[in-house]
């Protein structure tokens, strides 16, 4: 990977690229499985950036971008929690999105920003990180265990139609 790429807080000029990535991520999700993801449509672009857009400011979450120049090549955006009962867990970092652009995979960013974010979490005062992956997103599970995640809950869905 070059080392011209650099981890950053995200910026309302990014918002466009991130909502485009949004999209990708919505995709590559409802492919693993269309019966429990969402598909994406022809607002989810703009839904997911007002939604990031609404991220920026708050000062419980980060939203960080892999950039080299002024290109985005994925980002990662996570908050930190209480005690959630519904969950089982105490206080928390939620690692919700990392996504990398496809055509920079494989490359470290994906790596960069997870412990970027990582390290964000940690200063905002999480004492662990959580995530959720999709089953069948196996590279993703790869990172994350490189990374010293492990398993700690199953997700199970059956359909009542």
């Amino acid at each position: 990977m070059s080392s011209s790429v650099k981890v950053r807080p995200a910026r309302a000029s990014d918002l466009d690229t991130l909502g485009t990535l949004g999209v990708q991520l919505v995709a590559e999700h409802y492919h693993f499985d269309p019966k429990r993801f969402l598909a994406p449509t022809a607002a989810t672009p703009e839904a997911y950036a007002r939604f990031l857009g609404s991220q920026l400011e708050r000062p419980d979450a980060v939203l960080l971008v892999a950039a080299r120049g002024d290109a985005v090549l994925g980002y990662a955006y996570g908050e930190v929690q209480g005690n959630d009962y519904k969950a089982l867990r105490g206080p928390a970092g939620v690692l919700h999105d990392l996504v990398v652009d496809p055509a920079h995979r494989g490359q470290g960013v994906g790596r960069m920003l997870l412990d970027a974010a990582l390290a964000a979490l940690a200063e905002l005062g999480a004492p662990r990180v959580v995530l959720f992956t999709a089953d069948r997103n196996s590279a993703a599970q790869r990172l994350f265990a490189q990374a010293g995640f492990r398993r700690t809950m199953i997700e199970m869905t059956r359909e009542l139609d």
